[in-house]
């Protein structure tokens, strides 16, 4: 019966094998369903991106006699003229300052608030955590007239501090529900050694629990410093002189001007983009593993 169901030139010892190699494979690979769906959202996402970008080396003739097509010919002078612009670089010089600065704050601070609510025991312990959940359900929009008024009432309105601090207050819940994780899982006997060979508890901070930690420092940081690049809403309300200007609403004002001359446009908006885009395509995979280790913990 064995021998009747075998298929010819294959011994019964080596078909589970075989059945196996072929399971493996189908798993390595995966449907065609499932890369057909990835593909199409990553199509999604990067059509309107490459559009901006490729748009910026065209013409407006181009641009309205065939908008989908390639640059043709291609066309430098939208770029070049931008960045000998030192309006363009102001603006990015205000962006770079606040994005580093925010997300300074938000790892130091958030790392700190982190590591006492994972390690140490103490009242409304629990109530604090909550406090910080309920914080990534309460978007700045909602705050931002209440928000304006207290900026105005410390002096720092159309001043860059006024962007960075609610920027590191707004950071804070996501970098403590993705750091304490990461800080419980250090093993508590690690932290006994460490203080039988005398290290305090500053000394285990700085030696221990930041070395391991790591990925998860990586990925706010990552996260702060995109958000803070990209945020619009708040230097909007809070800046009001140009030379304070971020590069968001540098691109609102350089629209304004330009809003006949749509591949200069374009040309501005790519490269207000692509700092941040740069940034989070290299460090895609921190992200990734910063995320999954917060999950495992």
């Amino acid at each position: 019966m064995s021998a009747a169901t075998t298929a010819p030139g294959t011994s019964p010892a080596k078909e589970p094998a075989a059945r196996a190699g072929r399971r493996d494979t189908s798993l390595k690979w995966g449907s065609p369903v499932t890369y057909f769906i990835a593909l199409l959202f990553v199509g999604v996402c990067v059509a309107p991106v490459g559009y901006i970008v490729l748009g910026g080396f065209r013409t407006n003739a181009q641009i309205t006699t065939d908008p989908a097509a390639l640059p043709e010919p291609w066309v430098i002078g939208n770029y070049t003229g931008i960045l000998e612009s030192s309006v363009f670089w102001g603006e990015f010089a205000n962006s770079m300052i606040v994005a580093l600065t925010s997300t300074v704050g938000i790892v130091a601070l958030g790392l700190m608030v982190s590591y006492a609510i994972a390690r140490y025991d103490f009242k409304l312990k629990g109530a604090m955590y909550s406090l910080f959940a309920a914080g990534l359900m309460f978007p700045m929009v909602i705050a931002i007239t209440p928000l304006y008024l207290v900026i105005k009432d410390l002096g720092l309105v159309d001043n860059l501090l006024g962007v960075i601090i609610p920027q590191i207050a707004f950071g804070l819940p996501t970098t403590v529900i993705i750091l304490v994780p990461f800080l419980r899982a250090i093993p508590n006997e690690l932290e006994e050694a460490a203080a039988i060979d005398g290290l305090g508890r500053l000394g285990f901070f700085f030696r221990m629990v930041l070395p391991l930690s790591l990925p998860g420092v990586v990925t706010v940081g990552i996260l702060g410093f995109v958000g803070s690049w990209n945020n619009y809403l708040l230097p909007l309300y809070v800046l009001n002189s140009q030379a304070n200007y971020t590069l968001p609403l540098g691109v609102q004002v350089f629209s304004s001007q330009y809003s006949t001359d749509t591949a200069k446009v374009l040309a501005f908006t790519s490269l207000a983009m692509l700092p941040a885009l740069i940034f989070f395509s290299v460090f895609e995979k921190r992200i990734v593993g910063g995320l999954t280790g917060a999950v495992k913990g």
